[in-house]
């Protein structure tokens, strides 16, 4: 086995490092963009706020970019989730199917609906829930009642499944999407960190967060574009986009001095000048990827020789943006090396990360209902992500 010092030494050698760099998993560079412009054109005109060129001409681009009809720019990726299980029927005591490995965001959203949320085990290549425990796990609990899906021992609707693309890996989203058919349940795509990440089939290729009923983005300090803080929804379903758009924006009827609110709503629109940065960061995106995929292959080959180390690699028949690129440790117990690692890393200012913990070892979610989460187990202690900037990219 390899010592935790060799593997720091590996990835300094494999990244722009200068012995007494600060380096983060995942940092916003702004170096050749249009950002100044954009955000000055914002600061000249007034139009700082939620009304403005940039929020459309954001939305705009997105859309073309996805291929999804529809994209609703919002203040956040949490605010995005949280509207999207709103907008396909998600109410107070439901239940929300959901992997334990991803973001907190996640189960937070559902349960700011004063929903639960219902944790579904993992795939071990793509790291997204598994189509087959879902399944197993719908045949073990879930009951057809008027058209509704429940819950037989909670007695609580079951009413979406909410499978994420972890660290930029797509998850199984056309199988999982079968399987939501077959139950009549509406499948929210959490894709906050798959922008750019793709499903390929024999036909078409199918941008993460598009296949469900509706797909959410963010865009927060650290994702492959940022806007400071932000997200969207992505949805080819016309009457989602329009409810989205008019929730997100206190439900307020258009008029040009009345104030008039046709229903509860939420003050949710992302700021222009935010979207003016985000422009500017589209505007580049497809290099950034490129040189992702680059750096991805770079870690592949360095590590290629290691018994004990592997760098993961995108599923069959996907393309990932490559997020977060993933180290997973091999062997039976990862614990103890993997905290070496952490701690060497963390001493040479390289700041590599562990997954999150599981949501359902977290103490809000600990009663929370689960299938058989062991692969999900077994993951979470063997997964370290490495830095992935593009910028660290070596010329």
């Amino acid at each position: 086995m390899k010592s935790s010092k060799e593997i720091i030494d590996i990835i300094k050698s494999t990244i722009h490092y200068q012995g007494n760099d600060n380096v983060a998993i995942h940092e916003p560079f702004f170096v050749g963009t249009n950002a100044h412009e954009y955000i000055k054109d914002c600061l000249d005109t007034g139009w700082v706020s939620s009304s403005g060129k940039w929020v459309s001409k954001f939305e705009k681009l997105i859309s073309e970019y996805t291929g999804c009809k529809y994209s609703i720019a919002v203040s956040n990726g949490t605010v995005a989730l949280r509207l999207a299980l709103f907008l396909v029927g998600v109410r107070a005591n439901h239940e929300v199917l959901i992997p334990p490995l991803t973001f907190v965001a996640t189960a937070n959203a559902v349960s700011h609906l004063g929903a639960s949320p219902h944790f579904i085990d993992i795939d071990s290549d793509s790291l997204g829930m598994s189509p087959t425990a879902l399944e197993k796990r719908l045949n073990e609990v879930a009951i057809l009642k008027n058209g509704k899906v429940f819950n037989k021992f909670t007695e609580n609707q079951i009413s979406a499944v909410l499978p994420v693309h972890v660290f930029g890996l797509p998850a199984k989203i056309q199988e999982i999407k079968k399987i939501c058919d077959k139950w009549k349940l509406p499948l929210i795509e959490d894709a906050a960190e798959a922008l750019g990440s793709i499903i390929q089939t024999t036909k078409s290729s199918i941008h993460c967060g598009c296949v469900g009923d509706i797909g959410t983005l963010s865009f927060n300090g650290n994702k492959i574009i940022t806007t400071g803080g932000g997200g969207a929804l992505l949805t080819n379903n016309k009457k989602f986009a329009s409810l989205a758009k008019h929730l997100s924006t206190t439900a307020k009827v258009n008029h040009p001095w009345n104030f008039h609110h046709d229903q509860i709503g939420w003050n949710d629109r992302l700021p222009n000048i935010n979207a003016a940065l985000g422009v500017s960061q589209i505007e580049i995106l497809r290099q950034n990827l490129n040189k992702k995929r680059i750096l991805h292959k770079k870690f592949f080959k360095a590590f290629q020789s290691f018994e004990d180390i592997e760098i993961i690699e995108e599923p069959k028949n996907t393309k990932s943006n490559y997020w977060l690129i993933t180290m997973r440790i091999k062997g039976r117990n990862p614990e103890l090396f993997k905290e070496r690692i952490l701690n060497d890393s963390h001493n040479s200012n390289i700041f590599l990360r562990p997954s999150w913990k599981l949501l359902n070892e977290l103490p809000m979610y600990k009663k929370s209902s689960t299938g058989d989460l062991s692969e999900a187990k077994n993951q979470s202690k063997r997964l370290i992500n490495l830095p992935s900037s593009p910028q660290l990219l070596i010329n």
